[in-house]
């Protein structure tokens, strides 16, 4: 029985034991007013996306943040499968020697596709033209024994599916100062070009901290110095997105550690092959690799 009803009832067993007449009449009962339940402000539906959004320079070394249209259940770039995020977000990097037109096809719920080409622009890299013949370096025995294991553990780190929401944030350096060595840099042998610079260089000196450049988890700490990156880390930001930090003096997490922007990871050094202390950071999205100065800007800035 429900407390109004219960009221009700005691209320009519007191009535019945008083002496008639000995209970002065009742005032009528005052009208019950309900008050009337607001009617909720109609909430504004998001516009439908007929089309996809993007929003980054289309340029080569860019890494694009995009939207598909309202209604999307899968996409792909270029044929390959892309995830899509919360609210139909994604990411796509493109890589330094990205064709000049690329292709997003969005699949729909109701079986329909729509189809988006982008125009994408040449990237301005530093070109040292060189008049002498390319000459190969030939690898010893004893460096390629070595080297194997290590491109094993480094895509091995890349391949891990982490869940992480870093790809979303605003990027930051991971340490400030001169910057050495360029993005997408590359030699030019009597017109046979050379292999380009894959990462930034900024030259600070040894026991230098530098931090996560955004969230993440580490898949690679390498404490045993690689043959090239020596102590190496690599830091999964999600959605395909990575970070490797090279040359290092000390490493300070461990695989499998989440961290958050801003993070102290590690410490500048000039381990591997490196001619003087400095930080490479490197990005890639998927197999794509990214140049860092158009996720976070300048790193003196």
């Amino acid at each position: 029985m429900s407390g109004r009803f219960a009221f009700a009832a005691l209320g009519s067993i007191a009535l019945g034991s008083c002496v008639a007449g000995s209970v002065p009449p009742r005032a009528p009962p005052e009208p019950v007013v309900v008050a009337p339940v607001p009617t909720p402000a109609p909430t504004q539906s998001e516009p439908v996306r007929a089309g996809f959004r993007f929003e980054g320079p289309p340029v080569q070394g860019a890494l694009l943040t995009g939207r598909v249209p309202t209604g999307a259940v899968s996409l792909s770039f270029q044929g390959e499968p892309v995830e899509i995020g919360k609210d139909g977000f994604f990411i796509v990097g493109l890589d330094r020697d990205a064709p000049a037109e690329v292709r997003f096809e969005a699949r729909l719920a109701d079986g329909g596709t729509v189809e988006r080409k982008l125009q994408i622009s040449p990237g301005d890299w530093k070109l040292e033209y060189i008049n002498t013949p390319y000459h190969a370096g030939v690898s010893s025995a004893a460096f390629e024994a070595r080297r194997g294991p290590e491109v094993t553990q480094i895509v091995a780190s890349r391949a891990r599916h982490v869940d992480s929401q870093g790809w979303l944030q605003d990027f930051i350096w991971p340490v400030k100062g001169r910057q050495s060595g360029y993005f997408g840099s590359q030699r030019v042998y009597q017109g046979k070009p050379g292999s380009y610079h894959g990462g930034a260089d900024i030259a600070v000196p040894t026991g230098t901290t530098f931090v996560a450049p955004a969230d993440g988890v580490v898949t690679l700490a390498a404490r045993d110095e690689f043959t090239l990156e020596g102590k190496l880390i690599i830091i999964d930001h999600g959605m395909g997105l990575n970070s490797a930090f090279l040359h290092a003096s000390e490493i300070l997490v461990n695989e499998g550690d989440h961290v958050t922007q801003g993070q102290p990871i590690g410490k500048v050094g000039q381990t591997g092959r490196a001619t003087g202390p400095h930080l490479h950071w490197g990005l890639k999205w998927k197999d794509a690799r990214i140049d860092p100065l158009l996720v976070a800007g300048p790193p003196n800035g």
